[in-house]
């Protein structure tokens, strides 16, 4: 009872300015995030369950000192603002019905408890978390890559399958993917960081026109770390096909391993790059037919001048995307909510 009360302490200050409220205004519920970009990636989320009893505010930790990160919001570390205008410090670990966790599931989700760290993010009935690796990931998913390629480009010319070849990478590195896995459940991580997984996971150079050099540079790479971990690990064998059917029990399959690596290096390393040399191409193909259509140079000048302001930037567009709401995992997030609300409000009526 102590600890439970204990892990409240902070989402009863929320509880509490609640009370001071009418009864027939909304119910305030506060969501940490990690970080900025975290804040609509989780309004997303959390959006449609608003409604006339509740609404949420998505905020970082704290205003004081600008806290942000994983460790900061499962500690509900935040602060809140006196009349006076000045912050003081909330208590740690405060979260409960009106103050929710919303991170990053990183690895934690396929740790399956295996840290403290984990433990926290999937067993407490205050965090919710994001299955796939980061936000970043669902930015990058790619049924919806095609659109974002629209929206910067502004042509919807299909010239590249995301869907096929993110498979096909995914197939590619998931033999590894679960080494790593298990490295980390086993803390033997420093042997093979996250770090070193990317490095692997870096088809280098991309030819749009052949894509599949990029693919056999990564499957090349794979086989020769696969051979070093076999050979520094001989006896884990058993260990690793029995951590590879728990994976995919959790739903992690070979073609969708791009959404369970890290996340900045998906946006950053992989898919914005791919996404850059695709929308060039288009970019390219509408100036062509802007300039064969154009009756003369005024009229190519000015059509042409329209259509470059209209062009949006790569990395911009692909973290304003929101393609990934019809995905799955996103509404397995959702899932969660919705089960912590309904749960939430039978509690009350008892």
């Amino acid at each position: 009872m102590a600890n439970r009360l204990k892990d409240n302490i902070n989402s009863r200050y929320f509880e509490a300015a609640n009370a001071l409220k009418s009864k027939q205004a909304r119910r305030r519920i506060v969501a940490y995030v990690e970080s900025y970009d975290d804040i609509y990636f989780w309004r997303t989320v959390l959006s449609p369950f608003e409604d006339d009893k509740r609404y949420f505010e998505v905020m970082l930790p704290s205003k004081a000192k600008l806290d942000r990160g994983k460790k900061a919001v499962l500690t509900a570390s935040g602060s809140f603002r006196s009349k006076a205008g000045t912050y003081s410090p909330l208590p740690l670990d405060g979260l409960g019905r009106a103050l929710i966790a919303c991170v990053d599931a990183d690895y934690d989700y396929l740790l399956q408890g295996a840290t403290p760290l984990s433990k926290k993010v999937l067993e407490s009935p205050y965090v919710f978390h994001t299955y796939v690796y980061a936000i970043e990931n669902f930015q990058c998913y790619a049924p919806s890559l095609h659109d974002v390629c629209v929206s910067i480009a502004l042509n919807d010319h299909r010239i590249f399958d995301f869907r096929a070849y993110f498979a096909r990478f995914s197939e590619a590195i998931f033999p590894l993917f679960v080494w790593s896995v298990m490295l980390y459940r086993n803390g033997r991580h420093s042997q093979f960081s996250i770090s070193d997984f990317n490095r692997v996971a870096d088809p280098g150079g991309f030819n749009l026109r052949d894509p599949e050099p990029s693919l056999a540079n990564v499957r090349r790479k794979v086989a020769a770390k696969l051979n070093d971990l076999q050979r520094l690990f001989p006896d884990a064998k058993d260990d690793y096909l029995k951590l590879k059917d728990e994976i995919k029990a959790l739903g992690v399959t070979p073609q969708t391993t791009y959404l369970y690596i890290n996340g900045h290096h998906l946006f950053d390393t992989v898919v914005a790059p791919i996404l850059t040399k695709v929308c060039n191409q288009l970019r390219q193909e509408r100036q062509a037919e802007i300039n064969r259509a154009s009756a003369h140079k005024t009229q190519k000048s000015n059509e042409l001048s329209c259509y470059e302001n209209s062009l949006q930037d790569v990395k911009v567009m692909l973290r304003k995307n929101t393609g990934y709401i019809q995905s799955p995992l996103f509404q397995k997030v959702q899932d969660d909510v919705r089960r912590y609300l309904d749960t939430d409000a039978k509690t009350q009526q008892q």
